[in-house]
């Protein structure tokens, strides 16, 4: 890839990433046709309700998303954010995804807003990231307790975690450039990250790549339509040293 401009590195970059960001990938979206899985939406299994009565059913699906986000490679959207940061450029991560490609990609500073799919926690004794799940047919189990494992992932009608919130909050206080890319901007609380990013500082630039408007869109200084894995890349490689042209 061509080098990024070196003024870039006299800003502090926050970049906030969603499905749309790994869809290039392979890796389906909740919220498309492709989230469906055997009759089943995101909304029916991705729940502690769900685990509860079917811990089977609800790992039989992760598995077959862990297999995919194996098999899956990231695409150029990961790689220029990961090249930003191997040139010298203060850049950090706020990502709705539970995949690992942005770490596979090369990027260090990541923070995983909905958690990681490829970590667990027992949900017996509460220890956390014990073994990789891996993509067996069975149950995982605690090798200290013996519980049931389960992703370690944030399900509907859960918290994010309040330790990544208040780093993710800490960050944006401290944002020159703001990249919103690959998401809907419609699941809080991270769809109020650019407004409390603006409300903190009324001169922070705030981009966004995405396929169609979105309603942080009014709010930004340019948004540019289209597959993000082009324009987000485009963006950066024929960058001129002027942030909101």
């Amino acid at each position: 890839m061509p080098s990024i401009h070196p003024n870039l590195n006299d800003f502090k970059i926050t970049v906030i990433t969603g499905a749309g960001f790994s869809q290039p990938s392979g890796i389906p979206t909740f919220r498309g046709s492709d989230g469906l899985w055997r009759n089943y939406s995101p909304q029916e299994l991705a729940t502690p309700s769900a685990f509860s009565q079917n811990p089977s059913l609800v790992w039989e699906w992760y598995f077959w998303r862990i297999k995919l986000i194996q098999e899956a490679q990231p695409n150029p959207a990961h790689d220029i954010l990961a090249q930003l940061e191997s040139q010298g450029c203060d850049i950090v991560i706020l990502t709705q995804n539970v995949d690992d490609l942005h770490e596979r990609a090369g990027s260090r500073q990541v923070l995983h807003l909905h958690g990681e799919i490829m970590k667990t926690w027992c949900v017996g004794c509460g220890t956390k990231n014990i073994t990789p799940p891996g993509t067996s047919t069975s149950l995982p189990k605690c090798p200290l307790c013996d519980g049931l494992l389960r992703p370690a992932v944030v399900w509907f009608g859960e918290s994010l975690d309040s330790t990544i919130l208040k780093t993710s909050f800490k960050r944006l206080a401290n944002t020159d450039l703001l990249v919103v890319a690959g998401t809907s901007a419609v699941v809080y609380p991270v769809a109020d990250f650019p407004f409390h990013a603006k409300r903190l500082n009324p001169s922070i630039i705030i981009l966004e790549f995405n396929m169609e408007k979105t309603p942080i869109s009014p709010l930004t200084n340019k948004t540019i339509l289209g597959p993000v894995e082009e324009t987000i890349v485009s963006y950066f490689q024929h960058y001129g040293g002027s942030l909101e042209t």
